[in-house]
């Protein structure tokens, strides 16, 4: 840094980011962050480039939009939080990263060791009512790698190392302690600018697995392919398109968090498995953590499985025993474009091409019954419906979009095509992750058009007025959908789905599930500046869309709808 040949650690920690590549910092800060705060305000003071610190007034949108920007660039960045009380709210987004290996650096301060007579010791009450035994354990089941910083001289080889484990295979977040004392501590600045001592490892496909895997499916009847966290960066999507139809082999999206293969793609047989794992003979479970419901479907006890991923049997899951007659390690990016290569020699039966035309065939008549289904209930709106009327305010613009759904609308009723067009919640459930991913997401890419659809519950989960104030000190004009059926719709679902003709069932209320009266989610929204409109009636959804869409893309405001279905 000029003019200055020592810093606190606190203050080292920026610069030594920007090195390694993050861009953004999400941060909330607390009573520990003085020497953090003291060195931006010196860097800023002197002209020094840094990772920009994005105030974030809640520890769940951090997390979220951390998440998000790291969807969109493939990058990690870094979250700072407040002790044990703010890695406590932030312990969800560090789940929802883990399960879905998002690479990212979780940093929260530790409260002073010491209570006098050391620079950083404690000062106010709280000094002492934060201390924990083991903060760690609040996020180390969520992180692949944590440690405390002990000495300040440790800050640039700590964070070397805690980014090259998050970025490497399988990715996911690390967690790292900054205690008061040792960041109130001075280091030099020379050497915070250099390149990373550690760069992160990639596991590459074992190439004989491929080639196994490549006659298994070049010789199948009935191939298929289950996938749930996408097909790679944007050149493996495309390729797996046309190698997908090339083979024609089936590809199913079973509760998919990412887009594999486009919704109206020839050979997308949609989210059921069940018809076609009951007839196929060679099974690739393309990255997912649970690619079918063992008490719904099955696999034929000779068909062969292979699963494929960066971590093909999710090793860090304590029950996962979906069988892998053959496992292969790799990011998707790497690994498709392999098996495809291997593949490309292999003869094509006689059944390949008379294959393609039934799966053509057969997905045609499929899409078109779910869009006749995805119609409204007389003038009350159901997610399908919802779902397919967005589907059709999005194409009619000329900006990519990605939809992020958290129990809101539904892929298939809502066609994506696009490489990054479509992202679930994780399977983790951590619930208010589809707002604040949107925002990270809009922040990575401000040209694009950002959706974030969710239930009644999960926007109340998001900490709206904190994503609301974050969207309008940012200008992040994204577009958010409530589905509002006030009552917690996966819960009912999962009531009924275990007891279908239960009591719970027939109730005229159902216990634990109704969120009524719904709050006026419009007026969260306007206390921001957000343009906001509730919608009753299928009539008036396309022109409401429209029209939030108009504000978002002339007056650059985020435009909310409250849209009322049927539960």
């Amino acid at each position: 840094m000029k003019d200055q040949t020592t810093v606190t650690a606190g203050g080292a920690i920026f610069p030594r980011l920007k090195a390694l590549g993050v861009d953004y910092v999400f941060a909330n800060s607390g009573t520990d962050f003085p020497p953090i705060i003291e060195g931006l305000a010196q860097a800023a003071a002197e002209g020094i480039d840094l990772p920009q610190a994005l105030v974030m007034p809640h520890e769940h949108a951090a997390m979220g939009m951390a998440h998000g920007y790291t969807l969109m660039t493939g990058k990690a960045q870094a979250v700072m939080l407040h002790t044990n009380v703010g890695l406590a709210n932030g312990a969800i987004g560090a789940i929802n990263a883990a399960c879905e290996h998002i690479p990212m650096i979780l940093m929260s301060g530790r409260t002073p060791v010491t209570e006098a007579g050391r620079f950083g010791a404690r000062t106010v009450p709280i000094g002492w009512g934060q201390e924990m035994r083991d903060q760690a354990a609040l996020v180390r089941e969520a992180s692949k790698w944590e440690y405390e910083l002990k000495f300040p001289e440790q800050v640039p080889g700590l964070l070397d190392r805690a980014h090259a484990i998050a970025s490497s295979t399988p990715k996911g977040p690390v967690y790292l302690s900054i205690p008061r004392e040792v960041l109130c501590e001075p280091v030099p600045t020379e050497g915070l600018d250099v390149a990373p001592s550690m760069a992160a490892s990639e596991a590459a496909p074992n190439p004989e697995a491929l080639a196994t895997l490549a006659r298994w499916l070049a010789e199948a009847e009935a191939p298929l392919i289950i996938a749930q966290r996408g097909a790679g960066d944007a050149e493996s999507f495309a390729a797996f398109a046309d190698w997908a139809e090339d083979w024609g082999i089936a590809v199913c999206s079973w509760w998919a968090t990412h887009l594999a293969i486009a919704t109206d793609h020839p050979c997308h047989v949609g989210a059921d498995p069940g018809p076609w794992l009951a007839q196929a003979d060679v099974v690739l479970i393309l990255d997912c953590l649970a690619p079918w419901m063992p008490d719904a479907h099955a696999p034929r006890p000779e068909a062969k499985i292979a699963n494929m991923g960066p971590d093909p049997i999710f090793s860090r899951f304590p029950v996962r025993n979906f069988r892998s007659d053959l496992s292969i390690t790799g990011e998707n990016a790497r690994t498709i474009p392999a098996l495809i290569a291997a593949m490309e020699d292999l003869p094509k039966g006689d059944h390949v091409a008379p294959r393609r035309a039934r799966l053509a065939e057969t997905t045609a008549r499929a899409r078109k019954a779910q869009s006749e289904a995805a119609q409204p209930q007389g003038e009350l709106l159901t997610k399908p419906a919802v779902s397919r009327i967005l589907g059709e305010a999005l194409d009619a613009q000329e900006a990519p979009s990605t939809v992020f759904s958290e129990l809101g609308t539904m892929l298939g009723p809502l066609p994506r095509r696009a490489h990054r067009s479509w992202f679930q919640e994780p399977h983790s459930g951590g619930l208010g992750w589809s707002f604040p991913a949107a925002l990270g997401a809009q922040l990575a890419e401000p040209d694009r058009l950002c959706v974030a659809t969710l239930g009644d519950g999960s926007y109340m989960f998001a900490n709206p007025v904190a994503c609301h104030q974050i969207a309008e000190a940012l200008a992040l004009p994204i577009l958010i959908v409530i589905l509002n059926n006030a009552e917690w719709g996966a819960v009912r679902a999962s009531v009924t789905g275990l007891y279908p003709e239960g009591a719970a069932g027939r109730a005229n209320v159902m216990p634990l599930t109704g969120l009524a009266p719904s709050p006026d989610f419009c007026k969260v929204a306007e206390a921001s500046n957000a343009w906001a409109r509730a919608v009753e009636t299928q009539g008036e959804l396309r022109p409401a869309l429209d029209s939030a869409l108009a504000v978002i893309r002339e007056e650059r405001r985020c435009a909310l709808l409250n849209v009322r279905i049927a539960g």
